[in-house]
């Protein structure tokens, strides 16, 4: 029942998964982190969870547009279940706004495959993942993923690795002038610091520790057997395959270098992890054995996530 709903790209199984995490969103916050809230932090939060809504249709977009999964909407389904299985990344703002501008980087990373107007992606690219690092300075590393594509696609035109910089240049123009603007210059020097704090490394709990890493160890499994699966289908997928790896390898980068008590930046590598997880979902030929699991997949993430509720 579950494959039959989930496995086709019906408009009622938007309508489902938004309306969940609409739900879950506003329990995290009133509930498991027990948030006061004035009217302007309300709108606030209503403005940065239409954001991660909308973020939902850009992962289906992209998996979509790049055919990375079959026609079908696991991948969004993961998405949501990673949101109550790690709760406390939805009540970082940072990290939702983050996560949606590296969403619209990799976009035009992955249609690079296509070799047409491969400067203007690299642009938009750059651009997308520098004003992710406004919000987490670390993000900033992600400009490794655009050299990466460039190398892939199209290393011998000198320009392609040009225009990074250039894009670069134009970013940190207009930011200064904006900052200049409002009388905040003082922003770039205490925002981009990129420092590391060792003694500010967080876990919040045994718990989430014991999460996170089976949340590792699960993706590495399905990286490995996207690799050894997927190259099978030929060198379009599995490039497609190591560009989405590397950006969940950043992601845990990322998460380690800003982690701390007020900041959870594990969402970013939510994108990858869900289409490994598909891509795995999707070998799954036997329909009772496949419906076992997305019953599993759905009833632990839900059970955890209402026990931490009962237990708060």
């Amino acid at each position: 029942m579950i494959s039959s709903i989930f496995g086709k790209t019906k408009p009622i199984n938007f309508i489902i998964l938004l309306g969940f995490i609409f739900l879950v969103y506003w329990c995290v916050q009133f509930y498991l982190l027990e948030n006061e809230f004035s009217r302007d932090t309300i709108l606030l939060k209503s403005v940065v969870l239409s954001i991660l809504l909308f973020s939902v249709f850009v992962i289906d977009f992209i998996v979509k547009r790049n055919k990375i999964t079959g026609p079908n909407t696991f991948s969004i389904l993961f998405y949501a279940l990673l949101l109550i299985v790690f709760p406390e990344t939805l009540g970082d703002n940072n990290v939702i706004l983050c996560a949606f501008f590296l969403l619209l980087a990799t976009r035009r990373l992955l249609s690079i495959k296509s070799l047409k107007d491969i400067k203007s992606k690299i642009f938009d690219a750059t651009l997308w993942i520098l004003i992710s690092s406004l919000f987490y300075d670390w993000a900033i590393i992600y400009l490794i993923l655009v050299f990466a594509a460039i190398y892939i696609y199209d290393p011998k035109n000198i320009r392609n690795w040009m225009v990074v910089m250039a894009a670069t240049f134009c970013y940190f123009i207009i930011l200064l002038g904006v900052l200049i603007l409002i009388d905040k210059t003082s922003f770039l020097n205490s925002h981009y610091s990129f420092t590391i704090a060792y003694d500010r490394f967080y876990w919040p709990n045994w718990g989430s520790s014991i999460r996170l890493l089976l949340y590792i160890i699960l993706n590495g499994i399905l990286a490995l057997w996207a690799f050894l699966k997927l190259g099978k289908a030929g060198a379009g997928k599995i490039t497609v395959i190591r560009i989405i790896a590397l950006s969940f390898i950043l992601g845990l980068i990322v998460n380690i270098l800003v982690v701390s008590d007020s900041s959870y930046a594990l969402m970013i590598t939510f994108f990858p992890s869900v289409i490994f997880i598909t891509n795995y979902i999707e070998t799954i030929k036997k329909s009772n054995i496949l419906e076992a699991v997305l019953m599993i997949s759905i009833f632990l993430p839900l059970v955890l996530f209402i026990s931490r509720l009962a237990l708060k």
